[in-house]
Protein backbone atom coordinates (compact mmCIF):
# COMPACT_ATOMS: atom_id res chain seq x y z
CA UNK A 1 0.00 0.00 0.00
CA UNK A 2 1.43 3.36 -1.08
CA UNK A 3 0.53 5.19 2.12
CA UNK A 4 2.06 2.53 4.36
CA UNK A 5 5.32 2.90 2.45
CA UNK A 6 5.11 6.68 2.40
CA UNK A 7 4.47 6.98 6.14
CA UNK A 8 8.13 6.83 7.11
CA UNK A 9 9.16 9.71 4.84
CA UNK A 10 5.92 11.71 4.63
CA UNK A 11 6.82 14.26 7.31
CA UNK A 12 10.30 14.81 5.87
CA UNK A 13 8.85 15.44 2.41
CA UNK A 14 6.16 17.81 3.67
CA UNK A 15 8.57 19.83 5.80
CA UNK A 16 11.12 20.11 3.02
CA UNK A 17 8.72 20.92 0.20
CA UNK A 18 5.75 22.65 1.86
CA UNK A 19 6.69 23.09 5.51
CA UNK A 20 5.06 26.48 6.04
CA UNK A 21 1.66 25.22 4.91
CA UNK A 22 2.09 21.86 6.67
CA UNK A 23 2.63 23.56 10.03
CA UNK A 24 0.08 26.34 9.57
CA UNK A 25 -2.76 24.02 8.52
CA UNK A 26 -2.79 22.17 11.84
CA UNK A 27 -2.80 25.43 13.75
CA UNK A 28 -5.64 26.81 11.61
CA UNK A 29 -7.76 23.69 12.13
CA UNK A 30 -7.10 23.84 15.88
CA UNK A 31 -8.73 27.27 15.99
CA UNK A 32 -12.07 25.54 15.38
CA UNK A 33 -11.72 23.36 18.50
CA UNK A 34 -13.29 24.07 21.91
CA UNK A 35 -12.17 22.59 25.26
CA UNK A 36 -15.24 20.38 25.71
CA UNK A 37 -15.25 19.06 22.13
CA UNK A 38 -15.26 15.38 21.29
CA UNK A 39 -13.42 15.25 17.96
CA UNK A 40 -13.17 12.65 15.22
CA UNK A 41 -10.26 12.99 12.83
CA UNK A 42 -10.36 10.94 9.64
CA UNK A 43 -7.31 10.39 7.42
CA UNK A 44 -5.07 11.61 10.23
CA UNK A 45 -1.96 10.59 8.31
CA UNK A 46 1.15 11.06 10.42
CA UNK A 47 -0.67 13.19 12.98
CA UNK A 48 0.32 16.70 11.92
CA UNK A 49 -3.19 17.99 12.68
CA UNK A 50 -3.73 15.58 15.57
CA UNK A 51 -0.95 17.08 17.69
CA UNK A 52 -2.44 20.56 17.25
CA UNK A 53 -5.96 19.46 18.16
CA UNK A 54 -5.22 17.05 21.03
CA UNK A 55 -4.22 19.62 23.68
CA UNK A 56 -7.31 21.71 23.00
CA UNK A 57 -10.17 19.19 23.15
CA UNK A 58 -11.77 16.81 25.64
CA UNK A 59 -11.37 13.73 23.43
CA UNK A 60 -9.81 12.99 20.05
CA UNK A 61 -10.25 9.81 18.05
CA UNK A 62 -7.63 9.88 15.29
CA UNK A 63 -8.29 7.44 12.46
CA UNK A 64 -6.74 6.40 9.18
CA UNK A 65 -6.96 3.44 6.80
CA UNK A 66 -3.17 3.05 6.65
CA UNK A 67 -1.52 1.17 9.51
CA UNK A 68 1.78 2.80 8.63
CA UNK A 69 0.32 6.27 9.05
CA UNK A 70 -1.36 5.28 12.33
CA UNK A 71 1.97 4.16 13.76
CA UNK A 72 3.42 7.61 13.07
CA UNK A 73 0.42 9.34 14.63
CA UNK A 74 0.60 7.13 17.71
CA UNK A 75 4.21 8.21 18.28
CA UNK A 76 3.27 11.90 18.05
CA UNK A 77 0.29 11.75 20.41
CA UNK A 78 1.56 9.27 23.01
CA UNK A 79 1.98 12.07 25.57
CA UNK A 80 -1.74 12.88 25.43
CA UNK A 81 -4.15 10.89 27.60
CA UNK A 82 -7.26 12.04 25.70
CA UNK A 83 -6.33 10.55 22.31
CA UNK A 84 -7.33 7.20 20.83
CA UNK A 85 -5.69 6.05 17.58
CA UNK A 86 -7.74 3.52 15.61
CA UNK A 87 -8.02 2.19 12.06
CA UNK A 88 -11.19 3.22 10.24
CA UNK A 89 -12.63 3.43 6.74
CA UNK A 90 -13.68 7.01 5.99
CA UNK A 91 -16.24 5.78 3.46
CA UNK A 92 -18.14 3.81 6.12
CA UNK A 93 -17.53 5.09 9.63
CA UNK A 94 -18.42 2.79 12.50
CA UNK A 95 -19.85 5.58 14.65
CA UNK A 96 -23.43 6.51 15.45
CA UNK A 97 -25.16 9.56 14.02
CA UNK A 98 -24.49 12.81 15.88
CA UNK A 99 -21.50 11.45 17.81
CA UNK A 100 -18.94 14.26 17.59
CA UNK A 101 -18.78 18.02 18.10
CA UNK A 102 -16.14 18.41 15.41
CA UNK A 103 -15.16 16.12 12.54
CA UNK A 104 -11.91 16.65 10.63
CA UNK A 105 -10.79 15.09 7.35
CA UNK A 106 -7.49 16.48 6.14
CA UNK A 107 -6.07 16.13 2.63
CA UNK A 108 -8.11 13.13 1.61
CA UNK A 109 -11.04 14.40 -0.47
CA UNK A 110 -8.94 14.45 -3.65
CA UNK A 111 -8.00 10.79 -3.17
CA UNK A 112 -11.53 9.37 -3.04
CA UNK A 113 -13.66 7.76 -5.72
CA UNK A 114 -16.84 9.24 -4.24
CA UNK A 115 -15.92 12.28 -2.13
CA UNK A 116 -19.51 13.53 -2.15
CA UNK A 117 -20.67 10.44 -0.25
CA UNK A 118 -17.77 10.77 2.19
CA UNK A 119 -18.66 14.37 3.05
CA UNK A 120 -22.21 13.21 3.81
CA UNK A 121 -20.73 10.50 6.04
CA UNK A 122 -18.68 13.09 7.91
CA UNK A 123 -21.76 15.22 8.44
CA UNK A 124 -23.73 12.17 9.59
CA UNK A 125 -21.47 11.56 12.58
CA UNK A 126 -21.30 15.26 13.48
CA UNK A 127 -23.72 16.69 16.03
CA UNK A 128 -26.17 19.41 15.04
CA UNK A 129 -24.50 22.79 15.64
CA UNK A 130 -21.13 21.09 15.23
CA UNK A 131 -18.59 21.60 12.45
CA UNK A 132 -16.99 19.46 9.77
CA UNK A 133 -13.51 20.74 8.90
CA UNK A 134 -12.03 19.64 5.58
CA UNK A 135 -8.54 20.93 4.72
CA UNK A 136 -7.38 20.03 1.21
CA UNK A 137 -4.29 20.93 -0.79
CA UNK A 138 -5.18 22.92 -3.87
CA UNK A 139 -3.32 23.99 -6.97
CA UNK A 140 -2.91 27.19 -8.86
CA UNK A 141 -3.05 26.93 -12.63
CA UNK A 142 0.31 26.15 -14.22
CA UNK A 143 1.93 26.12 -10.76
CA UNK A 144 4.69 23.98 -9.28
CA UNK A 145 2.09 22.47 -6.96
CA UNK A 146 0.09 21.09 -9.89
CA UNK A 147 3.23 19.52 -11.35
CA UNK A 148 4.17 18.03 -7.97
CA UNK A 149 0.67 16.58 -7.54
CA UNK A 150 1.00 14.96 -10.96
CA UNK A 151 4.34 13.41 -9.98
CA UNK A 152 2.95 12.09 -6.71
CA UNK A 153 0.01 10.63 -8.57
CA UNK A 154 2.35 8.73 -10.88
CA UNK A 155 4.26 7.49 -7.80
CA UNK A 156 1.10 5.83 -6.53
CA UNK A 157 -0.62 8.47 -4.37
CA UNK A 158 -3.85 7.76 -6.23
CA UNK A 159 -5.14 11.29 -6.81
CA UNK A 160 -8.63 11.17 -8.29
CA UNK A 161 -8.88 14.90 -8.93
CA UNK A 162 -7.12 18.21 -8.35
CA UNK A 163 -8.81 21.31 -6.98
CA UNK A 164 -8.16 25.00 -7.26
CA UNK A 165 -9.99 27.36 -4.89
CA UNK A 166 -12.88 27.92 -7.27
CA UNK A 167 -13.48 24.24 -7.97
CA UNK A 168 -13.14 23.39 -4.28
CA UNK A 169 -15.89 25.83 -3.34
CA UNK A 170 -17.99 24.56 -6.24
CA UNK A 171 -17.56 20.97 -5.01
CA UNK A 172 -19.28 21.69 -1.68
CA UNK A 173 -21.94 23.80 -3.34
CA UNK A 174 -22.78 21.04 -5.81
CA UNK A 175 -23.04 18.49 -2.99
CA UNK A 176 -25.63 20.81 -1.47
CA UNK A 177 -23.86 22.60 1.36
CA UNK A 178 -24.36 26.34 1.58
CA UNK A 179 -23.23 27.18 5.12
CA UNK A 180 -19.52 26.71 4.44
CA UNK A 181 -16.70 29.08 5.40
CA UNK A 182 -13.35 28.93 3.63
CA UNK A 183 -9.84 29.80 4.71
CA UNK A 184 -6.73 29.63 2.56
CA UNK A 185 -3.29 28.78 3.93
CA UNK A 186 -0.88 30.18 1.36
CA UNK A 187 2.37 28.51 0.34
CA UNK A 188 4.04 26.46 -2.39
CA UNK A 189 1.10 24.05 -2.30
CA UNK A 190 -1.73 26.02 -0.65
CA UNK A 191 -4.31 24.40 1.60
CA UNK A 192 -7.97 25.38 1.45
CA UNK A 193 -9.86 24.72 4.69
CA UNK A 194 -13.61 24.26 4.29
CA UNK A 195 -15.64 24.51 7.51
CA UNK A 196 -19.20 23.20 7.24
CA UNK A 197 -21.50 24.44 9.98
CA UNK A 198 -23.85 21.54 10.63
CA UNK A 199 -27.43 22.25 11.63
CA UNK A 200 -30.74 20.45 11.39
CA UNK A 201 -31.62 22.17 8.13
CA UNK A 202 -28.38 21.16 6.40
CA UNK A 203 -28.77 17.56 7.56
CA UNK A 204 -32.31 17.33 6.22
CA UNK A 205 -31.58 18.91 2.85
CA UNK A 206 -28.49 16.95 1.87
Amino acid sequence: MFWDRAALVYDYFERAYNGKVYRATGKAVAEEIAPDDHVLECACGTGAISVCVAPLCAKLIATDFSNGMLKQTAKKVKRFTNVEVVRADITKLDFADNSFDKVIAGNVIHLLDNPQAVVKELVRVCKPNGKVVVPTYINKKNSKSAKMAALLGKAGAGFKRQFDMESYQRFFSEVGYRNVAYRLVEGIMPCAIAVISVDNQSIQTI
